[in-house]
């Protein structure tokens, strides 16, 4: 007899996410719904400046913290992601 998987809980930041995975039995919990995920390991060696409306600046922020990660992070993954779009998904080299 299957024995019917938990769901995942909401975790709300990487320290709630880190606390979960360290104490809980993830063999009890439905990991369907998980995607891959892209860590970066290359160093950063560019720097970008932009300047943003305060409104606009404010709206990342708040979105940022939903997620749980730093502004600027944010707003790295979501040039990664238009870059990704950009490429497509037939494998080609990265947009230079």
């Amino acid at each position: 007899m299957k024995v019917k998987s938990k769901p995942m809980p909401s975790l709300r930041s990487d320290v709630a996410a880190d606390e979960f995975v360290a104490k809980a039995d993830l063999l009890l919990y439905d990991l369907s719904g998980f995607k891959p995920m892209h860590f970066e390991i290359e160093p950063k060696t560019a720097v970008l400046n932009m300047r943003l409306p305060t409104q606009l600046l404010e709206a990342l922020k708040a979105k940022a913290k939903t997620k749980g990660v730093p502004y600027t992070r944010y707003v790295r993954m979501l040039l990664e992601s238009d870059a990704a779009s950009l490429r497509g998904t037939s494998g080609d080299p990265p947009i230079k």
